[in-house]
């Protein structure tokens, strides 16, 4: 099983939302395959490039790490690498000339609009994109841009929802909602969010469907009290008992004495 090809993805474009995911270990890949998840990703990085071998069902995506590459052939050559490692479409946040270079040699692409995160400092920061009519224009052209240069889909982040639905009518490409509402082609979220896993700010876009951080919060105290007990059994004596030792018979002990003893 090899999962939805890129062809099988376009062809629900207008049918059914796909439900897409970005994991960070192993186990979050194997868990998201198990349950159905329809495409998954992850970057491309050295701790990351046997994820596709470990859910040949499911499409699987990497993702290239924005700043790595100062040009096309570079982001063409690491495309190419994580394709051969089992990737079905690459993620690239770089421009349209690039995108095109990797198109054009058969590498399926993702490219990014709207809030994308290293490039923020040009739309005012960590905030949403395209609440004017202007900037709207320019989300619209860059789409534009990126069918042309051969993508085939494109990460829609924090855009408005009723922009996004339009982009989305209008488009070949899939477009794929990063908080940029229901009518994008698939809905994608960071396993951290769905997880629950961090403190502090959670994204308004995300859903918690877990609290894995109260839960590592709670082991974490069980490591500690764990630790605790150890030391205090060690300094009462508790530990070791005879069922963690490994006994000499009185016969061999005797004879090692003598030996001793005789040496001596």
């Amino acid at each position: 099983m090899h999962g939805l090809a890129v062809r099988d993805l376009k062809a629900l474009k207008g049918i059914r939302q796909i439900a897409f995911v970005q994991v960070a270990r192993e186990e979050e890949a194997i868990a998201a395959a198990e349950a159905g998840i329809d495409m998954i990703g992850t970057g491309f990085l050295a701790e990351t490039r046997h994820f596709a071998q470990l859910v040949p069902q499911t499409h699987f995506q990497f993702g290239l790490k924005w700043g790595r590459h100062a040009c096309a052939t570079e982001a063409l050559r690491e495309a190419m690498e994580a394709m051969q490692c089992g990737a079905q479409s690459i993620y690239c946040a770089m421009s349209p000339s690039v995108i095109e270079v990797l198109a054009r040699e058969g590498v399926p692409v993702i490219a990014h609009v709207g809030l994308v995160p290293p490039k923020a400092t040009w739309t005012g920061g960590f905030r949403a994109v395209g609440k004017t009519a202007e900037q709207a224009l320019k989300l619209w052209q860059q789409v534009r841009e990126f069918e042309n240069a051969g993508a085939f889909a494109v990460e829609i982040e924090v855009i408005p929802a009723n922009l996004a639905a339009e982009i989305t009518r209008r488009t070949s490409l899939l477009t794929i909602s990063l908080g940029s509402g229901a009518d994008c082609d698939a809905q994608y979220l960071f396993s951290a969010d769905l997880l629950g896993e961090n403190h502090g700010h959670f994204p308004r876009h995300a859903k918690a469907y877990r609290n894995f951080a109260a839960e590592r919060d709670r082991l974490q105290a069980e490591r500690v009290a764990a630790y605790r007990e150890y030391v205090a059994d060690i300094r009462s004596g508790a530990f070791p008992e005879a069922r963690h030792l490994v006994a000499m018979n009185e016969v061999e002990f005797g004879s090692f004495i003598e030996a001793l003893q005789t040496q001596a």
